[in-house]
């Protein structure tokens, strides 16, 4: 009787509120094997200290603090990958970024925890963010199309795509 009225309140929960308990994580590719596959042989794993005025302006392109001192970025011959993790609507996407000579050359979601807007993980997606680059120190300088229902999804891809190319500016200083 316990199993029953447990999955009847989980049910009623679904039913009402149009949220399910439990998120479920979809890894859609591994960030080991997303490092793997972007470079030819293996990259040099970095880190860029967020000090103070650094930290400031990730604040600006996130809108919100970054909760970390570093970021872990990976390099060979002039290319960087990043791993960025950003809250869509209540779960954190996280998103893999490959840039060299201030543009980027991938984007891919790796792992997505949210209920909505998964769609974002198809290349009729990602593919608008291929040759991206900053316009001036803030901002894409391409508008990225939207998907109906997953918007808050696709402003956090937006957000660490900037954030992603941001970076990378930085670490070449």
């Amino acid at each position: 009787m316990g199993f029953i009225r447990t999955g009847f309140v989980s049910t009623i929960l679904v039913l009402v509120t149009g949220f399910s308990p439990v998120a479920r994580a979809e890894v859609y590719l591994e960030p080991d094997k997303f490092i793997e596959e972007c470079f030819p042989e293996e990259p040099e794993q970095k880190m860029l200290w967020l000090k103070r005025e650094l930290k400031k302006e990730v604040k600006e392109i996130l809108g919100h603090p970054y909760k970390g001192l570093r970021i872990r970025y990976w390099e060979l011959n002039g290319r960087t990958a990043w791993i960025l993790d950003e809250i869509g609507k209540v779960e954190p996407i996280t998103a893999g970024f490959v840039v060299e000579k201030g543009r980027l050359i991938d984007m891919q979601v790796l792992i997505y925890r949210e209920t909505h807007g998964w769609e974002v993980k198809y290349p009729f997606f990602s593919k608008q963010f291929k040759g991206l680059g900053l316009r001036g120190k803030r901002g894409l300088d391409k508008k990225i199309d939207g998907i109906s229902g997953a918007t808050l999804s696709v402003n956090a891809l937006v957000r660490m795509s900037e954030l992603a190319l941001f970076l990378d500016a930085e670490a070449w200083k």
